[in-house]
């Protein structure tokens, strides 16, 4: 059973933040940068929400609102489904197939933001833990 920890482990990559304060526009910036579709929405050191594309297009672009204009606070999702190290790929994944949502941010202790996954990293991770389960199953059968 993969954890948490094991795949933030082999991405070493620091989550991409930004403050409540920062516009629409600075956020998409950093997103575009770093190549992500979502920033954790950070006051200080305490996480307060998350903001993706989809928070973007839902209620920016549908709404005729500019992203120079509009705050990260104003659209970001304060409700933040998050993850600790020592859970399972297989129950984050349900978790967030069942809530539908692609990012989740990885608490350690008191609210400490130690990283973030996305489905995909979790789809990636599942998949190579089936291809080794394949191989071994493949060996066990060709060596006798």
């Amino acid at each position: 059973m993969t954890l948490i920890k094991h795949v933030l482990r082999n991405k070493m990559t620091l989550p991409v933040t930004v403050a409540p304060g920062d516009t629409v526009y600075s956020a998409l910036e950093a997103m575009a940068k770093h190549n992500i579709g979502a920033v954790l929405v950070m006051d200080g050191k305490r996480l307060v929400g998350i903001l993706s594309e989809r928070d973007y297009a839902r209620k920016v672009v549908l709404k005729g609102k500019l992203s120079k204009d509009t705050l990260v606070r104003e659209i970001m999702s304060e409700k933040v489904h998050f993850a600790t190290p020592d859970q399972s790929v297989d129950e984050c994944l349900a978790r967030m197939t069942h809530a539908r949502f692609r990012h989740m941010p990885v608490l350690d202790g008191e609210k400490n933001v130690i990283g973030i996954v996305s489905i995909g990293d979790l789809v990636k991770e599942k998949i190579a833990e089936q291809e080794l389960v394949i191989d071994q199953l493949q060996q066990y059968i060709t060596a006798g």
